[in-house]
């Protein structure tokens, strides 16, 4: 009697999976929930110059271009960053945020670092769009050549604090230029406003930061900061969900058809900054 039991049991337990298989066949793709809704979500980090401010950026260009390939429109969804990356990817990718408000389909600016990769298994990272670096921007008349740091002298530089510009000037050369760095800066846009103004000789940021501000200028020079920590810099792309395979390649196959267009270049030269090709 226990024997037929549990042959009962097993029979039912596989008939609720082949119940359970079937719904999860019939449930909509996640490409398919795009195009059935006509419009991408995509969320795009807040107060990101030049990427996303107020509505506008290379970030929100790039969304609308990809949300076009797939014959939809775009539904930006603008967030503030989180404690960390895995905050991000939990709040806006796979699971939603907190306050009510997420998931979306898509996350643009994502660094595409096979650790992240590994440390998330809920979420697929792909589609790598550019390669930023840490850079350092001066004033020609001022500093016409700058071999190294040392050529800096104890003129003042604006730089952001809390951000990796500020790291790496705040520990360069055992410290050095510590006390000729003005860190009252929220991001490299405001440090490069500060040189265009003649406020400071030279200022570090992101080379996207710095170029949407001085990069048009003849007067300003923007080169790699001269330092072994800030040689690479790092790639960014866009995450979707672990099984929203479709959509990532339809993304991807999207991606590839605007860098070949030019378009991707073209919407970072139309705000000031050079494409760098990941």
């Amino acid at each position: 009697m226990n024997e037929r039991r549990r042959r009962l049991l097993a029979a039912a337990a596989l008939g609720c999976v082949g119940v359970g298989s079937a719904r999860a066949q019939d449930e909509p793709t996640a490409l398919e929930k795009v195009r059935k809704r006509g419009s991408l979500s995509v969320a795009l980090y807040t107060a990101m110059p030049p990427f996303h401010v107020d509505g506008r950026g290379i970030d929100v260009e790039l969304a609308r271009a990809l949300a076009g390939k797939l014959g939809v429109g775009l539904s930006p969804l603008p967030f503030p960053a989180g404690e960390n990356m895995n905050d991000d990817l939990r709040n806006m990718v796979w699971r939603g945020h907190y306050l009510g408000y997420g998931p979306a389909d898509v996350l643009l600016h994502v660094p595409v670092d096979r650790p992240l990769m590994a440390g998330n298994p809920r979420v697929q990272i792909f589609g790598p769009y550019y390669r930023d670096q840490v850079m350092l921007a001066r004033d020609l008349a001022k500093l016409p050549d700058l071999p190294s740091l040392d050529a800096l002298g104890k003129g003042a530089v604006a730089v952001p604090g809390q951000t990796l510009a500020g790291w790496l000037m705040l520990g360069a050369d055992g410290g050095r230029y510590r006390e000729q760095l003005r860190t009252n800066w929220r991001d490299g846009t405001e440090a490069a406003a500060a040189l265009a103004r003649g406020e400071v000789v030279a200022a570090a940021g992101q080379a996207s930061e710095l170029e949407s501000v001085l990069g048009r200028d003849e007067r300003f020079a923007i080169e790699p900061l001269p330092l072994p920590q800030a040689r690479n810099g790092w790639v960014v792309g866009m995450a979707v969900k672990n099984d929203a395979t479709d959509l990532a390649h339809a993304l991807q196959a999207g991606l590839n058809e605007l860098v070949a267009a030019g378009r991707v270049r073209e919407i970072f030269t139309q705000a000031g900054v050079r494409w760098r090709s990941p």
